[in-house]
């Protein structure tokens, strides 16, 4: 650092290149990859757009830069010795696990927790950090620099905003062609993916209504004792669960019962949780905050409990158990893993003082990276394992074992709890088990989930949908098998007739168990 604080200053102009040179070829290459993967056209016209594409980044970045070294001076050094090192991570994650930095992957890097992204870490990752972004970064803060003169930064800003335009009006006739990739071009150019989508998410969260929009009014039908348990799983790919026909025996316990169970062909409406948890609590799609269903139930006069190890879900105002407090209060019942999240639900049905209870248990069991970790070891039927998808390049059936193993558990877990209802006798209950998204292990190189809907593969979006009702409920609400796909949105629907909540709210063409109670 003290050789590069004794040298010869350079100049703005060519310490900006130098910058955008390096931020092209350094944390760029996926982008052109894209580009000339899905560049459909002939040859001639290939190289035009790769090179236009290539002089717009140049020219681009340097502009940014000069502007933000010329005006900021050492804060500017310290945004861009930031956006180094950020980009370097942003990189090694775009091509270890074949991701894009666009809004909906920004909001899940927003609503992960420590102990989740922990499981990314590895040798290789700060490996690329330290050799791709902290030295940049180190240079960038120690290199002296001659910022030259306010005529000379007009110059050298006009003649790069010059290039851009020009660029930009020789690749007009491509707009159709970035129309269709817009999306997965925004989430690979470093370092505006994250940059832009970040800027974008503070913004909607910014203008999103602080209080929900509350819901009309409704009322409950009968004062029969009534308990609904909704479970949200957590990355659940219905591909893998034997009850849709996987060729595994994923579901032992599900599958061999004959009571009151029934599956449904689903998909989620988003591949990330924020927008998956969403969709079932919402009465309606929406881009405006409105009251969301254990909300709606309580304020309605039923008693509501959320139980969570996993984040994500819109603002609850009921009562909200995280993990650990389960754990504190079950220290008998805990594996270690997440049995916890089911325990003593039989007593805080029975204590309740309303007659209607409503019980969300929103789960983590099949999330990646670290599938292995999430169930106990007896349920490490398939083997071997593989620790950590970042190994599943060389060892995809590793991590299909792993995974597996997880939907083993979530049948244990979902089977145990519908025992536990079935055991409360004078209380009509059932259960609703729903994956916020579906997953990705390997297929045509993409992992865990996360992609834009409209490029996702069918693994991140098809989940599975299953609701158990015990031998008391009301006959009438065993009515409807639908044929067609279903989505998320069914959820607040259903529950309400299961909880016999009469509401304007309510549609009955998105309940699956109507019979024209209401």
């Amino acid at each position: 650092m003290n050789v590069l604080r004794k040298s010869k200053p350079i100049p703005l102009l060519k310490f900006s290149l130098l910058m955008s040179g390096v931020c092209m070829l350094l944390y760029n290459i996926p982008f052109f990859a894209f580009v000339c993967a899905h560049a459909d056209m002939i040859l001639w016209r290939r190289i035009i757009l790769i090179a236009g594409l290539a002089v717009v980044m140049l020219a681009l970045n340097f502009l940014i830069c000069y502007l933000i070294l010329f005006l900021l001076r050492h804060v500017g050094r310290v945004l861009i010795a930031i956006t180094h090192i950020l980009s370097a991570a942003g990189v090694y994650f775009v091509v270890a696990y074949h991701v894009m930095l666009d809004e909906s992957m920004l909001r899940n890097v927003f609503n992960t927790r420590y102990s989740e992204a922990s499981g990314f870490f590895s040798v290789w990752l700060w490996l690329t950090i330290l050799v791709l972004g902290i030295l940049p970064a180190i240079y960038v803060l120690a290199k002296k620099i001659d910022y030259g003169s306010w005529k000379r930064f007009g110059a050298s800003s006009g003649v790069s905003l010059l290039i851009c335009m020009v660029c930009a009006l020789a690749n007009y006739n491509q707009l159709l062609w970035f129309g269709t990739y817009d999306t997965e071009l925004g989430g690979l150019l470093m370092p505006w993916s994250y940059v832009v989508n970040t800027c974008r998410i503070i913004a909607q969260d910014r203008q999103r209504n602080v209080e929900e929009i509350p819901l009309a009014d409704g009322a409950f039908t009968d004062d029969e004792p009534t308990a609904v348990v909704l479970v949200i799983g957590e990355s659940a790919r219905r591909a893998n669960f034997s009850l849709y026909g996987y060729e595994r025996e994923t579901n032992p316990q599900l599958g061999r019962r004959d009571d009151n169970l029934y599956i449904f062909t689903a998909q989620s409406c988003a591949t990330y949780t924020t927008g998956g948890v969403r969709s079932m609590l919402e009465a309606a799609p929406t881009r405006q905050l409105h009251e969301i269903l254990p909300n709606y139930l309580s304020r309605m006069g039923a008693d509501v409990s959320w139980r969570s190890n996993n984040w994500g879900e819109p603002p609850v105002h009921t009562e909200y158990l995280t993990l650990a407090e389960l754990r504190k209060a079950f220290p008998s019942q805990d594996d270690g893993k997440e049995s916890v999240m089911f325990a003593g639900i039989k007593e805080r049905i029975l204590s309740s003082k309303s007659n209607k209870v409503f019980i969300v248990v929103h789960t983590t069991t099949s999330h990646g990276p670290l599938y292995e970790s999430r169930y106990p070891d007896e349920f490490a039927v398939y083997m071997p394992v593989a620790s950590n998808i970042g190994n599943g390049n060389s060892d995809t059936e590793g991590i299909r074992n792993a995974y597996d193993n997880t939907i083993l558990y979530t049948d244990h877990l979902f089977n145990n709890l519908l025992d536990t209802l079935a055991s409360i006798n004078g209380w009509h209950t059932a259960a609703l088990f729903v994956s916020d998204h579906g997953e990705s292990l390997g297929e045509n190189g993409l992992y865990m989930h996360g992609a834009p809907m409209n490029i996702a593969p069918r693994e991140q979006y098809e989940i599975p949908f299953i609701i158990w009702l015990d031998s008391s409920y009301r006959p009438s609400a065993i009515t409807c098998q639908p044929t067609e796909v279903i989505d998320q949105h069914y959820v607040f629907h259903t529950v309400l007739h299961l909880m016999g909540l009469k509401s304007p709210a309510y549609v009955a063409e998105h309940d699956l168990l109507n019979d024209g109670m209401f």
